[in-house]
């Protein structure tokens, strides 16, 4: 398979916060596909279950030569790995990693949807993926990652901290 660069959304709010990041991103490095940047790491409130622990979170460009499949199937073993539970939908959590965007591809099976189906909805996705790939156009709506961030109505206050 050749070579395509993807987009992971990092999220944390549990334990030390930059560490389970900076684990997730070499784990993410040695088992998924080789780094290429990241945004700015982001604070936001909690989104969904909001009594919580805020999050951290970070978007992440990866070059993979593996499928979206096989990404997925990579991606939450990582999270088992660091010590991910999962028990109450959008609950607290060491790590979290979503598929944003494959290149320009849309997927939509059971298992694997992309472009992620909520990135459009919401801030903490947004504001990094603006920041990262500000003119990259979302393949189904055909919006900049720029203009999705103007026309987002999520109020969450989303602050960058490096």
């Amino acid at each position: 398979m050749s070579e395509n660069t993807i987009y992971l959304l990092l999220g944390t709010n549990l334990g030390d916060k930059f560490t389970n990041l900076e684990e997730a991103k070499k784990h993410i490095n040695d088992a998924v596909g080789k780094l290429l940047k990241g945004s700015a790491v982001y604070e936001t409130a909690a989104w969904g279950n909001t009594d919580q622990p805020s999050f951290l979170n970070q978007v992440i460009a990866i070059s993979v030569k593996i499928s979206p499949e096989k990404v997925l199937e990579k991606i939450l073993e990582i999270e088992k790995k660091m010590g991910r539970i999962r028990k109450v939908k959008w609950g607290s959590r060491i790590i979290d990693i979503d598929i944003l965007y494959f290149e320009s591809k849309i997927i939509d099976t059971e298992n694997l949807k992309i472009p992620h189906p909520y990135l459009h909805e919401r801030r903490f996705t947004l504001t990094p993926l603006a920041e990262l790939i500000p003119t990259f156009i979302h393949p189904v709506f055909q919006k900049t990652q720029r203009q999705l961030l103007d026309e987002c109505s999520d109020e969450s206050v989303v602050k960058r901290l490096s």
